[in-house]
């Protein structure tokens, strides 16, 4: 058999190997691709739940109100992917998700030259499950889900005080609420 010899010096691959190795890329490349979905695109869910109850989440923090906010944008984010039909209500539905707020905390990640926090780092603790009301069972649940993301802050501040950053940052507010609702339906939905 005959080698190819490259400018290199090193021996290439013959026309002939390339042949015989190409049903077997095929075959490894439509094996890897049989029975997965990307992320966010799936899930796990029985395809009998159409109806979705969100009631209100639980608030174990001295934060008033942020238990609405976040309850809000995970009904929405759960609306958003056309699949099911949300309720506030935990009463005739297929499946419901609970949810109990259970730390907000928030720590300066950077200061500005009058060393006040110009962008933190904030963290929400939840504990989130999902019941699937007509198996009468838990599907999903997480005690300890944790969602934490850095923003910048519109006026610097001391930096440690939830209060100040949920009542006078609205902006990051609403991107922290947006990102933590899809941060908990991604894992709900993908069971992760």
């Amino acid at each position: 058999m005959k080698q190819a010899i490259g400018t290199s010096g090193h021996r290439g691959v013959t026309r002939r190997q390339v042949l015989r190795t190409l049903p077997i890329l095929a075959a490894g490349v439509s094996a890897s691709s049989c029975g997965y979905a990307l992320s966010g695109r799936g899930s796990f869910l029985p395809d009998y739940i159409k109806t979705l109850g969100i009631p209100m989440f639980g608030n174990g923090t001295p934060y008033q109100t942020v238990e609405q906010v976040l309850t809000q944008r995970v009904r929405l984010e759960f609306q958003s992917t056309r699949r099911y039909t949300v309720v506030p209500t935990d009463e005739n539905v297929d499946g419901v998700v609970r949810g109990d707020i259970t730390a907000i905390s928030i720590a300066p990640v950077s200061l500005n030259e009058q060393r006040l926090a110009s962008r933190v780092r904030v963290t929400v603790g939840i504990k989130v499950k999902f019941e699937d009301v007509r198996a009468q069972k838990t599907l999903w649940e997480n005690p300890a889900l944790s969602f934490s993301d850095e923003y910048e802050l519109a006026s610097p501040s001391g930096g440690t005080d939830v209060a100040a950053f949920i009542g006078g940052d609205r902006t990051a507010f609403d991107r922290l609420s947006v990102d933590f609702a899809r941060s908990v339906v991604s894992a709900i939905l993908e069971a992760f």
